[in-house]
C-alpha cells in the first residue's frame, strides 16, 4: 500500500477545500467587523435612548449590554452560515444533544447569578449608592454587573458579591428610604429630678442640627439600671443629605454639655481594679 501517495492526496484535498473556503472566510472575516461595529452602534443609540429617561443607571447598562449580545449572537451565526455549508441553527440546537446539558451543568453559578443580576436591575430597590447589609457585609454599592454586585465597605475594602446571594437573601438597605430612626440609652442619677433631666435632654438633642425637625425628640423613661434610671433617647435623620456618624456625635455632646450645666448627674456604676501583673480583681462599685 502506498502510504505516501495516499497522504499526499489527502493533503491535496484539504488543500484545495482551503483554498474553496478562502471567499467564505474572508465574507465572515468581513462580517465581524461589520458586526463589531454595528454592535457599537447600536450600544452608543440604546445609552442615548435610555439617556433621555428616567431609568437608573444599572438597567441602562443592562440594557446596553443585552443589546450588544444579541447584535453579536446575530452576526455570529451569520458568519457560521456563510463558513459552514450546511449550517442552521436548529441543527446546531439538535446537534448539542447531552452537550448542552452538560454545558448547563457546567455552567449553572453563572447562569444562575445571570439571572439574578437581571432580576436586581430590574426591581426597584437596591441603587447604586445605597448602603446595604447583607451576608454581613456593610457598605456602599458602587457597581452592578450581570454577574456580581460590588459593596465599597466602609473600612474601605472592596467586597464583590455573587448577584445570587443577594437575591435569594435578606439584604437590609439602610438608605432607602433615606431617613432613618437612631436611639441611644442615657442614664441620670436617682437623686435627679426625673421631668427635670427629661426636659434637659429633649432640647439638647432638638438643638442639634441634622435632625428631622417634624419627627420630633423622643425621651422616654425606660428601666430602672444599676446606679441609674435610663432614658430611652430617638431621633431621625435624613441620610441623604446629613452624615449620620456626625450628627449622632453631636446628640452626644449635646447632652453631656446640657446634664452638666443643669448639674445632672450621669453615673459610672463600676470600676475595675487590677494588679501590676494584670490580673483582675472584683468589680467595687463607686460612690
Amino acid at each position: 500500500m502506498n502510504y505516501i501517495g495516499i497522504l499526499e492526496r489527502q493533503l491535496m484535498g484539504m488543500g484545495r477545500t482551503a483554498i474553496e473556503m478562502l471567499p467564505s472566510l474572508a465574507i465572515g472575516v468581513v462580517l465581524l467587523f461589520v458586526t463589531a461595529m454595528v454592535a457599537r452602534g447600536a450600544v452608543k443609540l440604546t445609552g442615548g435612548l435610555t439617556g433621555r429617561s428616567h431609568i437608573r443607571n444599572d438597567l441602562k447598562e443592562l440594557i446596553q449590554t443585552l443589546t450588544k449580545l444579541l447584535v453579536w449572537i446575530i452576526g455570529v451565526l451569520l458568519v457560521m452560515t456563510i463558513v459552514v455549508p450546511g449550517f442552521t441553527f436548529g441543527g446546531m440546537v439538535a446537534g448539542l444533544g447531552i452537550g448542552a446539558l452538560a454545558i448547563g451543568f457546567a455552567f449553572q453559578d453563572i447562569f444562575e447569578n445571570f439571572l439574578a443580576g437581571v432580576l436586581i436591575m430590574l426591581r426597584e430597590k437596591m441603587h447604586i449608592g445605597d448602603t446595604i447589609e447583607a451576608e454581613g457585609v456593610d457598605g456602599t454599592v458602587e457597581k452592578i454587573t450581570l454577574r456580581e454586585t460590588h459593596v465599597r465597605q466602609f473600612s474601605g475594602e472592596l467586597t464583590i458579591l455573587p448577584n445570587s446571594m443577594i437575591f435569594k437573601n435578606a439584604v437590609k438597605i439602610v438608605t432607602d428610604p433615606g431617613t432613618r430612626r437612631f436611639q441611644l440609652m442615657v442614664g441620670v442619677s436617682y437623686d435627679a429630678d426625673l421631668a427635670q433631666s427629661q426636659q434637659v435632654i429633649r432640647d439638647a438633642v432638638a438643638s442639634v442640627d441634622g435632625l428631622m425637625e417634624d419627627k420630633g425628640v423622643d425621651v422616654f423613661a425606660r428601666e430602672f439600671g444599676a446606679s441609674s434610671i435610663d432614658f430611652l433617647v430617638r431621633w431621625w435623620v435624613d441620610t441623604r443629605q446629613n452624615s449620620l456618624f456626625t450628627v449622632h456625635n453631636d446628640v452626644v455632646f449635646a447632652i453631656k454639655q446640657a446634664l452638666d450645666a443643669a448639674e445632672i448627674e450621669i453615673p459610672y456604676p463600676y470600676v475595675t481594679h487590677t494588679f501590676a501583673q494584670d490580673v483582675p480583681i472584683a468589680a467595687t462599685k463607686t460612690d
